[in-house]
């Protein structure tokens, strides 16, 4: 699909959901923006390995979110103008309603990162290395105003939780259902939920986010 149909089929999306936006206050936002973000959606693209190189699926759920995530932040970093914020806010409320992500446009993702499935995904404003990685029902969340580092590498499998006062040490996977609460981890390991609310971590035997990653 080229770009400029791209970009009408991302407005008929918005105004369909979100109207009351003058569409082409709307259209030249996006078309303004639509190349900075791109440029990081397809780097991110190209260095995830189940996905072709060179190539953006706008019906690739995954791709899509990625898209609408760098789109709206892309867009916040050079336009806080009301119609710029006019704009973001319904590109971060798109995203919530298509794709079940909760990734506000001001949250500093980096430049690469994989989200398997979207849906439930929920991150705070915290700090996140590059190559993380995402799957459905993961949180990233503050407590009592504090909010966690990650390392690079962080894997959070689904269902898995990072809250409150963390430094997660790069290459540490969060195992299915483990929820690491104002805990560090050491780095190049599996966290997994022990017993009486108590951590299991293990070093990792391989690098994990290489099954993910062009590295």
């Amino acid at each position: 699909m080229a770009h400029e149909q791209v970009i009408a089929y991302t407005c008929q999306q918005v105004a369909t959901f979100f109207p009351g936006m003058e569409a082409a206050a709307l259209e030249r936002v996006i078309a303004t923006h639509w190349d900075t973000a791109m440029a990081r959606l397809q780097r991110c693209i190209d260095q995830v390995k189940m996905w072709p190189q060179g190539q953006f699926n706008h019906l690739n759920s995954s791709q899509y979110c990625q898209y609408l995530y760098f789109l709206s932040n892309s867009i916040w970093r050079e336009d806080r103008s009301e119609e710029g914020l006019g704009v973001v806010t319904r590109l971060f409320l798109l995203n919530k309603a298509l794709n079940g992500i909760d990734l506000f446009y001001e949250i500093d993702l980096p430049e690469v990162f994989f989200i398997g499935h979207s849906v439930g995904i929920v991150l705070a404003k915290a700090t996140y290395g590059s190559h993380l990685v995402l799957y459905q029902n993961s949180t990233v969340g503050k407590n009592h105003g504090v909010a966690p580092v990650l390392g690079d590498g962080v894997i959070l499998y689904p269902n898995s939780a990072i809250v409150g006062r963390c430094r997660i040490g790069a290459n540490t996977a969060v195992s299915q259902g483990t929820g690491v609460i104002n805990r560090d981890t050491p780095g190049d390991c599996m966290v997994f939920a022990g017993t009486a609310g108590a951590l299991a971590i293990k070093p990792s035997k391989r690098l994990l986010i290489a099954d993910f990653f062009r590295l």
